[in-house]
């Protein structure tokens, strides 16, 4: 067994001063960082955490908003058996002090923290690197609910072809990888990339994500790979440098996350062919995954893909019963690694039923090849006149409409319809006199009128964190009237 320290300082025995990290800041600089570089400033700052009485299997939280800085720390976790977790850098003290309750950390590595202070007197001779118990450890805010980290059951173990490039790679050998990192590393579609660079790939890193800067460093600095959230993915697309940008290194692009709209899928399939174009579906809690490409993609349009790296799905109704094809449940999965992560807090374990099947929430349906469909989250779905709405499909209607940059859609109380869907949108800056009522005839143009919204508010901006996602029970909240 290699553990992830030891396999961090092979890659700087073999590739020495070659380019591991590359950092492409906000106001568009960047820097260079060797293999070397990493390995010996993760040593220097293994000696330090040890010197703090940091160990085997303490949980370290990492407060540090995209940096070299926030890798740095993680491999040095790594390299003592810590178990690396990141926190969202810009909550609340409110939330905070909820969320630290329930991590329970031996440290918090934050920025300024004179930990990360790295003299020339600092050892860097190498570490005798342990092997973490856990891996890794996601922090969720609870921003539907109570705080929890989703805790990593498998060991600090370097397995090759564990990297996201594992399902690419199911459609034929890729070569050398620089793969771009868009995401906040507090977020699993951000942290994950450090498993490319045990991989040896190397890392393009944004501070954050702009499309501009993004289109801009796959053209420089020759990215062949990166996996985007469906808010990203359209910002890209409506940016002006989409259709002029050199993207002929991207070898792949994967969506996860939110339900993906046709239109947007099609975009960028069209943009980069459908070979370089992935879908796929999967959650923190490494409960199971589906996979498919873009040609796929296009037989099956709205599909997250199949059962990948031996997962198998089902869609089982409220009292567990397994659901014909095209009716919509709650997806279930099973994996043949099993369950890779338990909850840590005060909140409900991960169902599982007693033939092994895990779920966290979502609601979709299977065609008749097996292809999987979102619909939503349980917990976002509307009932407004008995009806079931769900919110993802309206926001794709709208996100349509070439003047909407952003759109989120809620359900608020109603004295007729019980709760009325309510869609909030945001407008390209430019845009002057486009109405509520229009687009509540656009969108009643494209879906059923119990989905149709009622009601549309037009705002300057959506408040979303950096990792796309937006507090939905916030929204509705902020715009509920409290009974007297």
């Amino acid at each position: 067994m290699i553990s992830y320290g030891d396999r961090l300082a092979n890659l700087a025995k073999e590739r020495g001063e070659a380019d591991a990290l590359v950092f492409l800041a906000a106001d568009g600089s960047n820097e260079h960082f060797s293999w070397r570089h990493l390995e010996e400033r993760s040593n220097a700052l293994a000696w330090k955490l040890t010197g703090e009485g940091v160990g085997v299997g303490d949980r370290l939280g990492i407060k540090i908003r995209n940096s070299p800085d926030h890798i740095l720390v993680a491999l040095a976790a790594w390299k003592i058996g810590a178990v690396p977790i990141p926190i969202r850098w810009d909550l609340p003290e409110w939330e905070l002090d909820r969320v630290l309750a329930v991590l329970d950390a031996k440290k918090v590595v934050e920025k300024g923290h004179q930990i990360l202070e790295l003299g020339p007197e600092c050892r860097i001779d190498p570490y005798h690197s342990e092997i973490s118990p856990h891996a890794s450890g996601v922090m969720s805010s609870g921003s539907t609910g109570s705080p929890k980290v989703i805790l990593r059951l498998v060991p600090g173990v370097y397995v090759p072809g564990s990297s996201s490039n594992r399902l690419v790679e199911a459609y034929g050998t890729l070569g050398p990888q620089m793969v771009l990192v868009p995401a906040p590393l507090y977020h699993s579609n951000g942290f994950m990339a450090l498993g490319n660079l045990l991989e040896g790939d190397r890392l393009l890193l944004l501070e954050r994500f702009d499309a501009g800067l993004l289109l801009g460093g796959v053209e420089d600095h020759g990215v062949t790979g990166m996996v985007a959230t469906t808010v990203m993915l359209q910002r890209l697309a409506r940016h002006e440098d989409f259709g002029k940008r050199d993207l002929s290194s991207l070898d792949w692009v994967m969506h996860g996350a939110a339900p993906l709209p046709d239109w947007l899928a099609k975009r960028w399939i069209e943009r980069i062919s459908p070979e370089k174009f992935f879908v796929c579906y999967g959650s923190s809690e490494g409960i199971g995954a589906t996979f498919a490409r873009g040609d796929e993609y296009l037989e099956h349009p709205l599909t997250v893909g199949r059962g990948a790296m031996g997962t198998d799905v089902r869609i089982l109704g409220e009292t567990g019963e397994a659901l014909p094809t095209g009716e919509i449940g709650q997806i279930y999965m099973k994996s043949e690694h099993g369950i890779l992560a338990t909850y840590v807090g005060d909140v409900p374990p991960i169902p599982v039923t007693e033939d092994g099947y895990s779920t966290v929430g979502d609601l979709g349906w299977l065609d008749s090849d097996g292809y999987l469909y979102i619909a939503d989250r349980r917990v976002d779905m509307i009932v407004t006149g008995g009806a079931n709405v769900y919110p993802a499909e309206v926001e794709a209607a709208l996100s349509e409409h070439p003047s909407v940059v952003d759109v989120v859609v809620i359900g608020l109380s109603d004295p007729e319809w019980g709760r009325r869907v309510h869609a909030i949108v945001q407008l390209e800056k430019d845009v002057i006199g486009l109405s509520a009522d229009e687009l509540i005839d656009y969108a009643g143009d494209r879906l059923a009128r119990y989905k149709t919204p009622k009601s549309v508010e037009l705002v300057t901006e959506i408040p979303r964190s950096e990792a796309t996602k937006v507090n939905r029970s916030a929204l509705v909240a902020a715009r509920e009237v409290a009974p007297e």
